[in-house]
């Protein structure tokens, strides 16, 4: 099994990697588009802002092949962002996988969220073998609007989309990478999709 992590900038690929390591699957850091798309496993994370990671994931041609993708996608915190219509940070414009919007939390909380927080799973393949309310670590200022692809559920402040999942594409707001045993769960179900 090939497991590609797209790099491109994005700060926390090399944990995304390590990640899988300790379950003993190795994962290779790419940011080339044909070593992506022959890969069997793509992992697409991310954070920062999204108007510099498009622009990055544009300049290395990786943006136009992400949609075309037909094997399992995994997008991470930000990446998973960039797979919905679009996000109020930069009103940037996202790839249009899932039909809802990225919005920033409301000044009534501490922004970002950084920390510990239960996701309720509605079916998700993700969290398959997971307690109904499992502890992931979040850090994030902007969330996925609940919607259609949503099939895991937190809250902060109000409810959001922790997991998404549609077809071959999959998201979760949280750092599985970061998140101990649920994470660890969580990637080797990715893997085995």
């Amino acid at each position: 099994m090939r497991i590609a992590v797209i790099d491109y900038g994005a700060g926390n690929v090399q944990s995304v990697r390590n990640a899988f390591s300790r379950l003993g699957i190795k994962a290779v850091l790419t940011a080339n588009a044909k070593e992506i798309c022959s890969a069997d496993r793509i992992v697409f994370p991310g954070n920062g802002h999204a108007k510099s990671a498009v622009k990055s994931l544009i300049e290395s041609g990786i943006w136009e092949v992400l949609s075309s993708l037909t094997q399992p996608v995994l997008g991470i915190c930000l990446g998973m962002q960039l797979m919905c219509n679009r996000t109020e940070e930069g009103c940037v414009e996202g790839l249009r996988l899932f039909p809802m919007e990225v919005k920033r939390f409301s000044d009534n909380v501490r922004v970002p969220q950084i920390g510990w927080n239960t996701v309720s799973s509605s079916g998700s393949r993700l969290l398959a073998g997971l307690v109904k309310q499992s502890y992931f670590y979040f850090l994030h200022s902007y969330f996925v609007e609940v919607g259609s692809g949503t099939s895991g559920l937190a809250d902060y402040s109000e409810r959001f989309s922790a997991v998404i999942e549609h077809n071959n594409f999959f998201g979760c707001q949280f750092h599985p990478e970061k998140s101990g045993e649920a994470g660890e769960q969580c990637l080797r179900n990715f893997v085995n999709l």
